[in-house]
């Protein structure tokens, strides 16, 4: 696995404790980091794919925005997910799910992490499957 820029050490820990392979690439002038055997939840018709996300240059004072899928996700039931496009990471075409914080719940520097925005990712497939977005 690559690790071509190092992360904050509570972030390598996260990873560390959260098992499962992952990277960190620059891919032109954007830092990766690529999370593999990431799971979603069930009604999509993939179960563990690649998920990724862009760290931003003053991370962790600048927050992780979206989330970025490959294989591209659907849902099993076939409705349609909105607001996605496609967007290149090293070569290969990701799906980038365009979900962002909101001033009920923004990024909050000193305490929001990699882990914190995993979990808000999570919120994210769910709400989906339960048609809340």
């Amino acid at each position: 696995m690559r690790r071509e820029f190092k992360l904050p050490a509570c972030d390598e820990r996260f990873l560390e404790l959260r098992g499962g392979p992952w990277e960190s690439i620059v891919d032109g002038s954007g830092r990766w980091l690529i999370l593999h055997e990431f799971l979603a939840p069930a009604g999509y018709d993939h179960r563990e794919l690649s998920a990724a996300f862009r760290i931003e240059p003053g991370y962790p004072d600048v927050q992780i925005d979206m989330a970025y899928f490959n294989p591209h996700l659907g849902r099993s039931d076939g409705c349609v997910i909105k607001a996605l496009s496609l967007h290149p990471i090293d070569g290969t075409s990701w799906q980038r799910w365009s979900r962002h914080r909101s001033s009920e719940n923004p990024w909050r520097p000193g305490v929001d992490d990699l882990g914190s925005h995993i979990v808000l990712v999570g919120h994210w497939l769910e709400r989906e499957i339960a048609g809340l977005n």
